[in-house]
């Protein structure tokens, strides 16, 4: 009976000795299929052989030097000349007694844009009325004088007074009728005895009406603004470059914008202006640019932009364009980091990425600078490098 029990024990112990080293196997070689992935993620490489490369036609080589247009990059926003923006501002206070334009209108040079009630207008018409009257017995009087003056029998002192006195009501006309003018008041209607209580306040340039900051019946204090008109068929951009690119912006040199806010649309326009002194401390100075066509392109002041400013030509690194990548919100290229043969005798390639920085693209090409400094015996992928970046995304979407 014990010799029984003995043999039953070693046989269980043999069978779960086979049992552990079935699972240890197992694992083994599951550690093995996946040890290339893992080593493929950790170390960022990839590896294709040759055959492959030609399938999927990936081409490498080296960097070239192309002779692409060198460019300043500036920010900036769009704005008007001072002679194309208007504050409609008042000469004499007074209650808005009308306002004949809504905000977004287009308005022309002279148009009536609001009516201002003032009853110290009534004063002011009365007293040119009665300068104007007065200045009919003045000039009576000098013409008397003048009389005796050449007739011998008036004396000199009396000629002289009624002369100053002529000058002096001419003067105080000239004042009521300048200052009438400039209410909107022609003089000749307040002649015909028609005296009105209100003046009309007309727009200085053709433009478009913008903020109107007053309301119906308030009162307006002389000065201040009620709304403004702004002319934007001479908008420009005003651009900020700082001082370590300074000396490479010159008038006439082509700008090509980009509105921030706008799906980056493509504007062109040409440097018409750099100021001569910096702004506050951040050592930049403002460039002006003329916008070509502008009157087409539905633009506003205050608009930001991104600018490439060219400053010529000249022999930089750069790729075709299909050799870089964007994830992760950065530019890649792949390089070639070795090769080697396989068990079958195959040469396999390996690759990896390699962060840029891109510059201007033109004819096809883009200038890069890499981030981290290659030799410049190194192959880069000049063709294929999206199949390599959807293999190592796994097949996911490219960003």
């Amino acid at each position: 009976m014990k010799i029984f029990i003995t043999v039953l024990l070693l046989a269980c112990a043999t069978i779960a000795g086979c049992s552990g080293n079935a699972g240890k196997t197992e694992k083994t070689g599951e550690k093995e299929a996946t040890s290339t992935t893992e080593t493929e993620e950790k170390t960022g490489t990839l590896e294709l052989t040759e055959d492959q490369m030609q399938t999927v036609g990936i081409e490498t080589g080296l960097v070239g030097q192309r002779n692409l247009t060198s460019v300043v990059k500036a920010n900036g926003q769009l704005a008007v000349p001072p002679q194309n923006k208007a504050d409609i501002s008042l000469l004499s206070g007074g209650t808005i007694g009308k306002i004949s334009v809504l905000e977004g209108q287009q308005v022309r040079r002279g148009q009536l844009l609001a009516t201002i009630n003032n009853q110290d207008m009534i004063k002011i018409q009365q007293d040119y009325l009665t300068a104007k009257n007065s200045l009919i017995y003045v000039q009576q009087e000098f013409d008397r004088q003048s009389q005796l003056k050449e007739a011998g029998a008036g004396t000199g002192k009396s000629y002289q007074s009624a002369a100053a006195t002529l000058n002096t009501e001419q003067a105080r006309i000239t004042a009521y009728e300048s200052q009438l003018r400039q209410l909107g008041i022609a003089p000749g209607r307040i002649n015909n005895g028609n005296i009105v209580s209100s003046f009309p306040v007309v727009s200085p340039i053709n433009g478009t009406v913008g903020n109107i900051t007053a309301n119906l019946g308030a009162f307006v204090q002389p000065g201040t603004s009620i709304m403004e008109v702004v002319d934007n068929s001479s908008i420009h951009c005003d651009l900020t470059v700082f001082e370590k690119d300074l000396m490479r912006v010159k008038v006439g040199q082509k700008v090509n914008f980009q509105l921030t806010n706008q799906d980056n649309q493509n504007i062109i326009g040409v440097i018409n202006g750099i100021n001569k002194s910096f702004t506050n401390e951040s050592k930049g100075v403002i460039v002006h640019a003329v916008i070509h066509n502008a009157q087409n392109k539905n633009l506003i002041p205050g608009m930001y932009v991104t600018a490439l400013i060219s400053t010529g030509s000249e022999l930089t690194p750069a790729v075709p364009v299909d050799a870089v990548v964007r994830a992760e919100g950065k530019s890649f290229i792949f390089v070639v980091a070795g090769q080697e043969k396989d068990t079958e005798g195959k040469v396999q390639f390996k690759f990896k990425k390699a962060e840029v920085i891109t510059g201007v693209a033109e004819l096809g090409y883009v200038q890069i600078k890499p981030v981290d400094e290659l030799s410049p015996d190194t192959k880069v992928v000049l063709k294929g490098a999206f199949y390599l970046q959807s293999k190592a995304t796994g097949g996911g979407e490219e960003e």
